[in-house]
């Protein structure tokens, strides 16, 4: 094994999906949030999955990411993007189908001159101050916007992983406040969101990273092992140094395995110190900085160094591997580099 391999259960995923779906009563759509490549897993390949689990709308940030996905999945699938209507994306989102979450008034101007009576959804904001209509251009734009149809009226939680947090009953007595009474369909939960409870639900849900392994769906099946190849071990001896800037200095005699990945291939330099990867079931600590091809690792526990050490698995989760890095499971998924083997399972 010369690249490191990436390997991406899709059955886990699907469950992990069946999981958040069965949360919510039935009359409630459970779709599937595949923006950003599905967070760094493939979307052709995840999305192909779920839809075949029962997922009917998808969810993306540009639209081209939904142009590619329309390719994939062929003309039944609903595909939503986040950015809304944006200039210059007109023929993509007609020619693909795409259903664009318009989030400002321009927006409303340029769909009805450029996609007229094509479908569209809209997004409000709630108090995130992100993207949506805020309240004051909301009712000047409602009555327009309603009458025009809908397919959803939709708002993003800033706080969902935090359930005792303040912010989540504030968004959703505003989300309340601006849409009780419409008849479109409304959305404010992602995964977070979810977990909160079925009052956060309306009519659909849009879990993301928690299809994928990710906090704050605790309960998750892990979808992703990651497993580095040991190119070299040395024993250092005591006062020798490893890696650039001498960072790390032995104390006694350490066997150190040198892996083939780094942060070119999404493995952050900042969870070096802190980081631990694992030769089965054992730990094996980071030791010096985490470089661009190349990870360091304390291998002194181990009878037998195996062929190769796991970064990311049952043992490492995605989200341990970032809080080592002093971020979040999001940003390492999206991170995770092109040169991977990736093996998708089932094959």
């Amino acid at each position: 094994m010369g690249a490191a391999q990436l390997t991406i259960d899709l059955d886990a995923i699907c469950a992990n999906w069946h999981a958040l779906d069965a949360l919510s009563d039935s009359e409630v759509e459970t779709a599937a949030v595949v923006k950003a490549d599905a967070y760094g897993i493939g979307a052709a390949q995840a999305a192909t999955a779920l839809a075949e689990a029962g997922a009917r709308s998808f969810f993306v940030a540009l639209a081209e990411e939904g142009v590619a996905l329309r390719d994939v999945l062929g003309d039944k699938p609903d595909i939503f993007v986040f950015s809304g209507h944006m200039e210059g994306m007109s023929d993509a989102l007609v020619s693909a189908c795409l259903i664009p979450l318009l989030n400002a008034p321009d927006q409303v101007s340029r769909h009805a001159e450029n996609a007229p009576s094509r479908p569209f959804g809209v997004q409000l904001d709630t108090g995130m101050n992100r993207l949506g209509f805020g309240p004051s251009e909301w009712n000047d734009c409602k009555g327009e916007l309603l009458e025009s149809g809908p397919l959803l009226v939709m708002s993003h939680l800033a706080c969902a992983d935090e359930p005792d947090h303040p912010m989540n009953a504030q968004q959703l007595v505003a989300f309340r406040r601006l849409t009780d009474g419409i008849s479109p369909r409304r959305s404010l939960a992602a995964t977070g969101g979810i977990l909160l409870g079925p009052e956060y639900h309306f009519d659909l849900t849009r879990p993301g990273v928690g299809l994928y392994g990710g906090r704050p769906f605790g309960e998750a099946r892990p979808a992703i092992r990651l497993d580095v190849p040991v190119i070299q071990t040395r024993t250092v001896q005591p006062g020798e140094t490893v890696g650039y800037g001498s960072a790390w200095t032995a104390t006694s005699p350490t066997r150190v395995a040198t892996i083939s990945a780094g942060y070119a291939d999404g493995l952050l330099r900042a969870a070096a110190p802190g980081a631990v990867v694992f030769a089965g079931n054992t730990p094996c600590p980071v030791v010096g900085r985490i470089s661009m091809d190349l990870i360091t690792v304390d291998v002194s526990g181990l009878q037998e160094v195996p062929g190769s050490l796991q970064v990311i698995g049952r043992n490492a989760s995605v989200d341990a591997f970032a809080e080592a890095a002093g971020t979040i499971g999001y940003e390492v998924l999206t991170s995770l580099g092109a040169r991977y083997e990736r093996v998708y399972l089932p094959q």
